[in-house]
């Protein structure tokens, strides 16, 4: 089996990646992945994978061409029966070296990707050509079938799964969270509100500033926005104009990038997404509920399906900071017999529709059904 992706940079299609690499190794398969390379090369062949390094990256028309032939000689050199393909410029390489060497596309549809005019739609479009294509949830199933004209039948549900061991209370040492405590120098009395996600303006890091700056009761508050900037430093900059403006400086910490999410979201009374645009899936909240943390996230998208509003969370208006700061007055206010009521729901939730395992057996399942139905000349 053959992914192809951007790169193996940290983030939640890179992890699928290595997820579903490390399942095809454990069953007795080949996991080859071509990238352009990345932090998470070394994960993945300690996971058993060989990688190839190519510029599939690239959207460049005479590199997706060559990409073709690149992918082509992989294929036959390795016997690749299957190539699955999780972004829109390797996908492009990728269908037209799985139509000549006559094998299955598969794609995962991962994104909420904008089409405001009709060329960026074409050039989404290739993620619903696959012979199978992977919606990570219905609200991207749904999209997939109603903006892009996807066969139903081709269409299959496959959450992204969160590996609940590594995502447990119990999992979380004593001198590990100490380590990031101090790290971050959060006072022991404090209750910390936690935003995790790189610093970009739809990942909505204003607006909970801004519904922060609308509580009435601040004391003992620690707001960590835990992320990369990965070159935004106009946003950043107005991020902190933000937090002077509204006398934050004291509760609002941008810590830059977490290498330990885990042990961030135990240390948390609430974690946020306040995303402005649609979460395709949204990873973190899920990861929070699997921490038995109150989690509140924006009312569009896929956080619909994977927060339960009133048992495991909330979900608010997207872009409204006075709905939030209710939410964070109304989380922060919780009694201790509640907060554990809504904790013991939130892991049982997870662990029932969102695990790793379940992940990779169906990616699995839709792999070997593929195969038995797919005829190259059809």
């Amino acid at each position: 089996m053959l992914q192809v992706l951007p790169s193996l940079s940290t983030g939640g299609v890179e992890r699928g990646t290595v997820d579903i690499a490390r399942a095809i190794v454990n069953a007795g398969g080949k996991a080859l992945v071509a990238s352009s390379g990345g932090d998470m090369t070394r994960e993945l062949q300690l996971a058993g994978a060989t990688h190839f390094e190519l510029p599939v990256h690239s959207k460049n028309p005479i590199t997706l061409g060559l990409n073709i032939g690149r992918l082509i000689s992989l294929i036959r050199e390795n016997q690749v029966r299957i190539i699955h393909a999780r972004s829109r410029a390797p996908a492009w390489s990728s269908y037209y070296a799985a139509r000549r060497a006559k094998i299955p596309f598969v794609t995962t549809f991962h994104g909420n990707y904008g089409d405001g005019n009709s060329l960026k739609h074409f050039y989404n479009s290739i993620m619903s050509k696959g012979d199978k294509v992977i919606a990570i949830s219905d609200f991207i199933s749904d999209l997939v079938v109603n903006n892009y004209g996807a066969d139903p039948a081709k269409v299959s549900l496959v959450p992204r799964g969160v590996d609940v061991e590594a995502f447990h209370p119990n999992a979380i040492s004593g001198a590990r969270l100490k380590k990031l405590v101090d790290e971050w120098r959060v006072p022991d009395d404090h209750r910390v509100i936690l935003l995790p996600g790189r610093l970009t303006n739809w990942k909505g890091q204003s607006v909970l500033v801004e519904a922060l700056g609308r509580l009435k009761d601040r004391d003992g508050l620690r707001c960590i926005l835990a992320g990369s900037a990965q070159g935004r430093t106009k946003y950043v900059k107005e991020l902190v104009k933000q937090i002077h403006s509204l006398d934050l400086q004291g509760v609002v910490h941008l810590v830059g990038d977490c290498k330990d999410i885990p042990s961030a979201m135990l240390m948390s009374d609430v974690v946020v997404s306040a995303s402005i645009e649609a979460e395709a899936f949204g990873r973190v909240i899920v990861e929070a509920q699997a921490m038995g943390k109150p989690v509140i996230a924006t009312d569009h998208g896929a956080a619909r399906e994977t927060v339960i509003p009133g048992e495991t969370g909330w979900l608010v208006p997207p872009n409204d900071p006075d709905a939030l700061a209710k939410a964070l007055t109304a989380v922060l206010s919780m009694d201790r017999e509640i907060r554990a009521d809504l904790s013991k729901k939130s892991m049982i939730h997870v662990r029932e529709k969102y695990t790793r395992t379940r992940m990779c057996d169906r990616t699995l399942t839709l792999y070997r059904d593929v195969l038995a139905s797919f005829s190259p000349n059809a």
